[in-house]
């Protein structure tokens, strides 16, 4: 495996909301290096809605020597306001790699679910019970034709501006026409509903004679989060649409387990690069009494609000506002072993 990678995010904007209220570009510096050094990565997928957090953050991943996959993630956003956006991170992505950085494009994530036109619903939460709603099959006819054609825009607008590999964040809603694009990108979630076919599917986006990278796949921190793959945040969470539920039980070791299924699965195929999911749930902070968010997080670190009932003393990363969990320590475990092996071969 070429690219062993995290998923890094810089706040992107769903329904409104930030999903990183503080973005300090010291506290981003040494992350990178924590990325580089101790998860053993040479590659960070990079996303967020803010232009200029994302190349904050690339330009210190790309001084630890991480390859930057610049990652533009917009939301609620119609497909005019998308274009120009898309073409000022090209711009971007293509002065870092000027600067001697080794740089991806990638062109967005799940338009289907996070863009507006394409399923009903102004907002991603108004969007998101279409798919488990009595319509689904309506709201679902004639979205590839969509997103393929405004995909083919974006690709001969970026062109002109990036000189450098291009790809994009696809969902299976998309149903995309890898023609244009350099990298197949896949949100490759398993879960109960795809899991008996994972490997064949996987196996055929291999057809397209270009390199594959898993974008995004991850579970949350709950028993059996692994079961719902993508959708445990959405499972997992309470009436009140924030919380998590009374009988979720707490249990990192669920992401270790489901890293241990799937790594294997990526590397036997031949996936060019991977990319978990995801580095830190920011706004699901872990707290030791009463409702725990980072249950829906799927970080392999656990944010910090002074709820933790951590003391200092204790911290693995005690200059951070986080604490690692088990699932980093395997992810890092694995990608020593991976980079060790390429080098003996």
């Amino acid at each position: 495996m070429r690219g062993r990678g995290i998923h890094y995010d810089t706040g992107t904007f769903p329904n409104g909301d930030t999903s990183r209220p503080v973005f300090d570009p010291g506290t981003v510096e040494r992350e990178m290096r924590v990325i580089a050094e101790d998860l053993h990565c040479t590659a960070v997928r990079i996303t967020g809605g803010d232009p200029d957090r994302i190349e904050t953050a690339a330009r210190h991943a790309a001084a630890v020597g991480l390859e930057v996959w610049f990652s533009p993630f917009p939301c609620e956003l119609t497909n005019e306001q998308m274009l120009p956006y898309f073409v000022d991170c090209a711009e971007r992505a293509e002065r870092l790699r000027h600067d001697g950085a080794d740089v991806v494009l990638v062109t967005g994530c799940e338009l289907s679910l996070f863009a507006r036109g394409y399923l009903p619903g102004d907002t991603f939460g108004a969007r998101v019970p279409v798919l488990a709603g009595p319509g689904r099959e309506a709201a679902l006819q004639g979205i590839p034709d969509k997103v393929n054609a405004f995909l083919g825009e974006v690709v001969t607008a970026v062109r002109p501006v990036f000189a450098g590999p291009v790809s994009y964040a696809s969902c299976p809603l998309d149903g995309v026409d890898w023609g244009p694009f350099d990298i197949v990108g896949l949100d490759a979630f398993r879960g109960l509903r795809n899991a008996a076919t994972y490997r064949d599917d996987l196996r055929k986006e291999f057809a397209h004679g270009k390199p594959v990278a898993i974008m995004e796949v991850g579970c949350c921190t709950f028993r059996g989060a692994g079961e719902h793959g993508g959708a445990g945040w959405y499972v997992g969470k309470g009436p009140d649409g924030v919380t998590p539920k009374p009988d979720l039980v707490r249990d990192e070791s669920e992401q270790v387990r489901y890293l241990d299924d799937l790594l294997p699965v990526f590397e036997e195929e031949g996936v060019d690069s991977l990319f978990w999911f995801s580095f830190a749930g920011y706004p699901t902070p872990h707290r030791s009494c009463g409702p725990d968010p980072d249950l829906l997080s799927y970080g392999i670190v656990k944010i910090l609000d002074g709820q933790s009932g951590l003391p200092a003393s204790e911290r693995s990363y005690p200059d951070l506002p986080w604490e690692p969990k088990k699932a980093f320590h395997a992810l890092a475990d694995r990608y020593r072993a991976l980079g060790q092996r390429g080098v003996a071969e």
